[in-house]
């Protein structure tokens, strides 16, 4: 906003030359944008081989499994046992997807109001979210076949516990639900928006792991897995308003 009134953009007739300290930042920030994915994929690609080979890491887990388990038999409490057990549901297709294609309506019907170009885009990116999570959870969970916390053996045709689908229903789900509204909100709901889909996120990884429904390593997997999927459609989508007139103090997550 501070730059909103200065002639340094090239695109307009007798802009200023840009300062040397801006050329010397783009680097930083193209840095700091794909550190973020790079980091996501490295520590994926480690879990995995992990779990592939039953290595040491795993040892995580099981430090985890008995911390909870204690902290279960030591400070019993049914109210957190319960709180559990609800961000866990959250996780579920219902209500992660529906609410995923509601964001993506509302962002579509708040764009068209708007008269932003291509308003009708959230829509069908909410649908192709939907059908995305399961082809990408889906074969890693039969390709591991990790047994879960239980220790129980698979079943016939059964999937394995890795990566954790609830977890990555709900980061990507709520994630992309969040970006899509965020095209055409405000600041301050951009950042509501943002900090409601991190949190939602880790309390269902938290109720999974608290509940005993999954290792820490298939939550955190998936975890990484909604970041690569969130970064790279927070790049792929296009501002709101392109073609069009945009509303007022409408914004875009970046």
């Amino acid at each position: 906003p501070g730059g909103a009134g200065n002639g340094d953009h090239q695109s307009r007739p007798g802009a200023l030359p840009p300062a040397p300290g801006r050329l010397s930042a783009v680097p930083g920030r193209v840095a700091r944008s794909v550190a973020v994915p790079v980091v996501a994929a490295v520590l994926l690609v480690v879990v995995s081989w992990q779990v592939a080979a039953e290595g040491p890491l795993l040892g995580v887990d099981r430090w985890v499994r008995r911390a909870v388990r204690s902290a279960h038999r030591d400070f019993p409490n049914a109210l957190l046992d319960r709180l559990g057990l609800l961000l866990s549901d959250l996780g579920s297709s219902v209500p992660a997807v529906p609410v995923l294609l509601l964001a993506g309506a509302l962002a579509a019907w708040l764009g068209r109001r708007a008269g932003a170009g291509r308003w009708w885009l959230p829509l069908p990116v909410a649908a192709l979210t939907a059908v995305l999570i399961p082809l990408l959870v889906v074969p890693a969970k039969s390709a591991f076949a990790r047994p879960g916390p239980l220790g129980e053996p698979l079943a016939a045709g059964q999937w394995g516990w890795y990566p954790s689908g609830h977890t990555a229903t709900a980061a990507v789900s709520y994630g992309v639900a969040a970006l899509l509204l965020a095209r055409v909100a405000g600041p301050r709901a951009v950042r509501g928006l943002t900090a409601a889909a991190v949190l939602l996120s880790l309390g269902v990884g938290a109720g999974l792991v608290w509940s005993d429904f999954h290792w820490l390593l298939d939550v955190v997997a998936s975890w990484c897995l909604a970041v690569l999927v969130l970064w790279a459609f927070a790049r792929w989508l296009p501002r709101p308003g392109s073609g069009g007139r945009q509303a007022s103090g409408a914004s875009s997550l970046r």
